[in-house]
């Protein structure tokens, strides 16, 4: 029997906690991921170019042909749109999201990390924060571009900057369902065209773009029902951009009447079951 001596004993590290360990890891794949999108700048200017064109197609090509509150004045149409190309831009980060998690089951790189002792959560938890990142930067750089072409806050700088994480916070919850839909298709290519097909009508049955009064009435319960009109309703709300004569609910849905509150509960309750699913996936998938 062989005898361990103090010093080798030393030199062994104490195991950690399972919470801990899982911080620890995840943070450690977060970096990772930091460091390849710094390597790849292109990843960020590419994301930046959709979100600005949105801003300047509606702002200049629709904004005087959409009646808002009775009006058509391009300049009421800029602040009742710009809450909805953040949360736009904030949601459709989901593809790329489940673009790259795709590409590193692709290339083999979650089986070598299945290798080492770590969290068995951490990779996909790692990659939402570094994705979570990305799109800070871009909201960062979009609300410049929103405050250059006319947009403008009417709300203490608490309360926007409130707004903004309530939009982050979405963004990370939609993360989880582009995380989970990268693992459960082939290619990269997939999960992009995955991650975008079901963007596109939730997006735009929604409050985001034009006032939910004008659509069908069959429409307006699932516009006033979806998460994204909630939390663009409430990003709104701490912007001090609502809108006299648009009325918050047209159908007394409950989260237009509470938009900040339902926005919170609809990203928790989506962190918490696409989470668990996406774990879940990776762990079958690397089984």
């Amino acid at each position: 029997m062989s005898v361990v001596s103090d010093t080798e004993r030393a030199a062994v590290p104490r195991s950690m906690g399972g919470a801990r360990q899982s911080i620890r890891d995840s943070l450690v794949v977060a970096q990772r991921n930091l460091i390849r999108m710094a390597r790849i700048p292109e990843i960020l200017l590419f994301g930046l170019f959709q979100p600005i064109m949105f801003v300047v197609l509606f702002t200049y090509v629709f904004g005087g042909s959409i009646s808002v509150g009775g009006s058509t004045d391009a300049g009421l149409y800029k602040e009742f749109l710009m809450a909805g190309i953040f949360a736009q831009t904030v949601t459709f980060a989901t593809a790329g999201a489940g673009a790259g998690i795709a590409d590193d089951m692709h290339k083999g790189l979650i089986d070598r990390f299945r290798s080492l002792p770590m969290a068995r959560g951490a990779v996909l938890t790692g990659r939402t924060l570094a994705d979570l990142v990305q799109t800070t930067l871009t909201i960062v750089v979009l609300a410049g571009v929103a405050l250059l072409v006319g947009w403008r806050v009417h709300e203490n700088i608490g309360k926007v900057i409130l707004g903004f994480l309530l939009l982050l916070l979405l963004g990370y919850a939609f993360s989880w369902i582009g995380a989970l839909i990268g693992l459960s298709v082939r290619t990269p290519e997939a999960a992009t065209s995955g991650g975008l097909i079901w963007l596109f009508p939730l997006t735009f049955i929604s409050n985001a773009f034009v006032p939910v009064s004008g659509m069908p009435k069959f429409l307006q319960h699932v516009a006033e029902w979806n998460p994204f009109s909630a939390t663009v309703a409430g990003a709104r709300e701490l912007f001090g951009n609502t809108m006299e004569g648009v009325p918050k609910s047209v159908t007394g849905a409950w989260p237009m009447e509470h938009p900040i509150i339902a926005s919170v509960i609809w990203s928790v309750v989506i962190i918490a079951v696409f989470r668990t699913l996406a774990v879940r996936k990776y762990r079958n998938a690397t089984a």
